[in-house]
């Protein structure tokens, strides 16, 4: 395996992750074979830090990680998500403490690891995606306790969260948290305050949906004419532009595009390789809108 990590690397808690990674949660709807495959070419490339969940195809992605690369290369940090599951081919939520408990068990047999490297608690306040209900509305720090408790147990061995707010995030930081996913991208910024807390305290901040998503109409910057415009000016493509200004923006910013074919991750993996000038990036800074 390669030991250049694209993108760079920045701190994942105890480890040092490349900078872009790789999200696993298409390879549900592809074989072992083909899974197989990109998983494969992604490490050879560089790539250390895979996010997956058990609740993608339940545990589907999971076996498929486990079939194409255990034993597990020494320096591989595979990320997982807690706060929904799979029942009948539907997802519904599991925020309280003894489903995230289970969870993670399940992670730990479907992946075949005795330690989940991190483990992130998707909260369900508000969207995109489902939202909390009933007994599903759980406070945070009863949920932390029970993460924390896992933590001390040598089943997880750090914890991050997604689709938390600001306030949310700094009642977290004491528990000792590793990361931060969020929705986030050259259009959205949104989540712009979670950011600067993070590189405030040292902590890799990975957007999802980086190129924006039809889900919950975020909105994507490939379409922008400025994006399409510097794209072309430098050879590349909108979203390899999309991706470079994340990582230009902040030095703890990690990327996860996903996809389920070779060339697609090659691509993605080529904006570590897009260098944006001062005027390139003051043009891009202007299209966002932080909340």
């Amino acid at each position: 395996m390669t030991s250049q990590r694209p993108g760079g690397t920045v701190k994942l808690g105890q480890h040092e992750i490349a900078r872009i990674g790789y999200g696993a949660m298409q390879l549900e709807h592809v074989d072992t074979a083909a899974a197989s495959a990109v998983l494969h070419r992604a490490v050879e490339l560089g790539v250390n830090h895979l996010d997956t969940a058990s609740f993608y195809g339940y545990t589907t992605v999971n076996q498929h990680i486990r079939a194409a690369l255990r034993p597990y290369p020494e320096d591989l940090v595979i990320v997982s998500k807690v706060g929904a599951r799979r029942v009948d081919a539907q997802l519904t939520l599991a925020q309280r403490p003894h489903e995230l408990r289970e969870q993670v068990h399940l992670d730990l047999r479907s992946l075949g690891l005795d330690q989940v490297p991190v483990v992130n608690l998707r909260r369900a306040d508000q969207g995109p995606g489902l939202i909390a209900e009933g007994d599903q509305v759980v406070p945070l720090d009863d949920q932390l306790a029970e993460l924390i408790a896992l933590r001390n147990e040598g089943l997880i061995g750090a914890i991050g969260l997604s689709n938390v707010s600001t306030t949310q995030l700094n009642q977290a930081l004491p528990a000792g948290i590793v990361c931060v996913q969020n929705a986030y991208n050259l259009l959205d910024r949104s989540s712009e305050g979670q950011l600067e807390i993070c590189a405030a305290n040292d902590i890799a901040y990975v957007p999802y949906f980086p190129l924006g998503s039809a889900f919950d109409r975020i909105p994507s910057p490939t379409e922008h004419p400025a994006v399409r415009r510097i794209a072309d000016r430098e050879r590349t493509t909108p979203a390899a532009i999309s991706l470079a200004w994340i990582l230009a923006h902040d030095n703890h910013t990690a990327l996860i595009p996903g996809t389920r074919g070779i060339a697609h991750l090659e691509e993605n993996l080529r904006a570590a390789e897009v260098e944006l000038d001062e005027a390139m990036l003051a043009e891009l800074d202007q299209l966002g809108v932080s909340a």
